[in-house]
């Protein structure tokens, strides 16, 4: 008596090719993936061939689809929200494929902070408050903002210029943790940087939001700060590197502003006028770099928020920046490498979710107000082991 096959599962090639277009992945990337020939996804796409439950399921997660979505006779309804404006400004039209990468990082941002003010309620605290009074426009003065900001987040420049080599690597963790304590809900994504994004900015209240990059730690502190310059002009935003100077439009006054409010929060311009004196009756056309790496040693800054403070109070004229030194700053920040994600799971959720999440994570589960399975889905992690490191590590066992 021969064994009974089981009935082949009636997969829609069609579905299939559509949820790879739709996620923008490429035959080649999905047969990589599932390890399997070019000619197979091919197969399976023109429903000549089908695949095993496990590689359809693969496939799902790397198209981000439900894999139920494959049996559907035609396409499901989307409605889907746009991208946070793009403030990069490049040349040439934006990549679409690129474009899909960045959405499903603001979706998974958006979802971080519907997660943290749903865990407020389950813990019955009122998430913090942005103040108020951290609200500009356009027309107002960088040098005014950047002290209340540094009040604000209780950040003293005296506090920053007393940091020694060692601690200023993890000025970037300073600030993140500061800007966690006035409500801003401060994630990291380093796969934002493959496509020329340094940060971006989802201005919702309460709980904006800030993803960044990662970056070598004097340029990281730069981001946070203009990132968090977005939210106080309410101004949600994708950030990059402005690689030519352009006309006047609102997109490039808003990053200009806020890179001279970063500028202008981690340089002082009475401790700048302290040590170099006041900005000389006409800008010099350059400086040297080794009084340069000085005086960016001297408000442990990078160099190029240094330059870019000394052009914006004209001590320097503004060519010599985009002329001569902003490309040479753009490649040496291309060429920085991060020294790769952390082993231990508990900082690798740390470096991603920061403290105020993973804290509220744990208090919840600390209170029973979630279980052990819901605080893994919280974290990402599908192994119990990993949640305890993460107890152990930041919120006791």
């Amino acid at each position: 008596m021969n064994a009974e096959v089981a009935p082949k599962l009636p997969y829609n090639g069609a579905m299939m090719r559509w949820a790879r277009k739709w996620r923008g992945r490429t035959i080649a990337e999905a047969a990589h993936k599932v390890g399997v020939p070019i000619e197979k996804i091919e197969a399976w796409e023109a429903g000549e061939d089908i695949p095993s439950v496990p590689k359809a399921r693969k496939l799902a997660d790397f198209y981000g689809r439900a894999f139920l979505e494959f049996f559907y006779d035609h396409e499901p309804e989307i409605k889907e929200s746009g991208l946070v404006p793009d403030y990069r400004i490049h040349r040439g039209a934006s990549d679409p494929r690129a474009n899909r990468e960045i959405l499903e990082i603001q979706h998974w941002a958006e979802m971080q902070r519907i997660n943290a003010l749903d865990l407020y309620e389950d813990v019955e605290e009122p998430p913090p408050s942005f103040p108020k009074a951290l609200h500009a426009s356009l027309e107002d003065s960088v040098e005014e903002y950047a002290e209340q900001a540094r009040a604000a987040l209780s950040f003293s420049f005296a506090a920053q210029r007393q940091m020694t080599y060692r601690e200023r690597q993890d000025l970037p963790n300073v600030l993140r943790a500061k800007m966690e304590d006035v409500g801003v809900l401060v994630l990291r994504e380093n796969a934002l940087s493959k496509f020329g994004v340094s940060g971006m900015t989802i201005v919702q209240f309460p709980l904006p939001i800030i993803v960044y990059a990662a970056e070598a730690p004097a340029r990281s502190a730069f981001t946070l700060m203009h990132e968090f310059g977005h939210i106080v002009l309410r101004e949600s935003a994708i950030s990059g590197p402005q690689r030519v100077q352009g006309g006047v439009t609102h997109e490039r006054r808003v990053e200009r502003w806020c890179d001279k409010f970063a500028a202008a929060f981690l340089i002082p311009k009475s401790a700048l006028e302290d040590l170099r004196g006041p900005p000389p009756a006409k800008p010099v056309k350059a400086i040297d770099d080794t009084a340069l790496a000085a005086i960016a040693k001297h408000f442990k800054v990078s160099q190029h928020a240094l330059l870019i403070r000394l052009v914006d109070l004209e001590y320097i004229e503004a060519e010599y920046y985009w002329g001569v030194k902003r490309p040479q700053f753009l490649a040496e920040e291309a060429k920085w490498k991060s020294r790769g994600i952390p082993r231990i799971w508990a900082s690798r959720i740390w470096n991603q979710l920061g403290n105020l999440y993973t804290g509220l994570v744990l208090e919840a589960l600390g209170t029973g107000k979630i279980q052990p399975h819901q605080a893994q889905t919280l974290f990402g992690v599908s192994n119990p082991t990993h949640l305890t490191t993460i107890r152990q590590e930041f919120g006791g066992a």
